[in-house]
């Protein structure tokens, strides 16, 4: 066997096994946002997560198992077979998505103002509308537990919470906020964390139909002063090294595979005529 050949037989398990880990892996995703739609009140119960989160994240995990899937599934068959053209579609489909991520990492980076007001034209959105329609609730329902996670309240202070109708009492002239603004860590009334998920106390998933069941607290205790836009550019200021670290291992994995199955795929010719010439 000569040399040429022994480096597509290297290469060929080489992506075999690589892309059946993928594939396991995608499986394994898949199978996990399944469970998550199927079995809601334990893993809510277990993570503390509010049906809106929850739907975003399981249905997000389904898609990204699919694709993962999908994808490894033509490396493994093209290359344990050797078949060029699902080679050549392995290659275009990872092509296809380096440069996806290529051109949102650009959009981001050049359009971060206008993408920043588009976010808070939308959480502001979300906080003015905030329990005003109770069958749909799943966008405030994901920004109560981005300010429980957070650990802050409305998106430049508390105080765009301020003229929300549905926060108003009737009664005095104080202002309220959602609980999720609540700071727990600065007492010790833990009832007001099962207000806010109900779901930690094991109680049914149904939401809120009438603002009788809506949770406030007066600003005058113990809630957090920070707006979450604040809070969100700490956040991914101390998360850089690791976002961007990440997407350079993504993307130096992705090119390896691409090297790596458009070499198999050039090489196969030469290989084919060498045995044809042997017969």
């Amino acid at each position: 066997m000569s040399v040429q050949e022994s480096c597509l037989s290297l290469i060929k398990y080489f992506l075999f096994v690589f892309n059946l880990f993928f594939f396991v892996l995608g499986s394994l995703i898949f199978c996990f946002g399944i469970w998550i739609l199927i079995d809601k009140t334990s893993f809510v119960s277990f993570v503390g997560l509010s049906s809106g989160p929850l739907q975003i994240l399981s249905k997000a995990l389904a898609i990204s198992g699919i694709f993962t899937m999908s994808l490894a599934l033509l490396g493994c068959v093209g290359a344990l077979k050797e078949l060029r053209c699902l080679l050549g579609l392995y290659f275009g489909m990872l092509l296809l998505l380096f440069a996806t991520q290529i051109t949102l990492g650009i959009l981001i980076s050049t359009q971060k103002a206008l993408l920043e007001r588009k976010v808070q034209a939308v959480v502001l959105e979300t906080i003015q509308n905030y329990r005003s329609n109770p069958e749909e609730m799943a966008a405030e329902e994901s920004w109560d537990y981005v300010q429980f996670q957070l650990r802050c309240c409305g998106w430049n202070s508390p105080q765009d919470w301020f003229t929300v109708r549905s926060l108003k009492s009737n009664e005095s002239e104080a202002h309220h906020v959602p609980c999720s603004c609540f700071n727990l860590s600065s007492t010790n009334d833990s009832a007001i964390v099962d207000k806010i998920f109900p779901q930690r106390s094991r109680l049914p998933l149904a939401r809120p139909k009438h603002n009788a069941d809506l949770c406030a607290v007066p600003v005058s205790r113990h809630i957090y002063g920070e707006g979450c836009a604040r809070s969100l550019r700490k956040w991914l200021h101390n998360n850089l090294i690791s976002i961007v670290g990440i997407c350079l291992g993504v993307g130096l994995l992705e090119l390896g595979f691409m090297a790596l199955s458009i070499f198999q795929c050039r090489n196969l010719d030469h290989v084919y005529d060498r045995l044809v010439r042997y017969r």
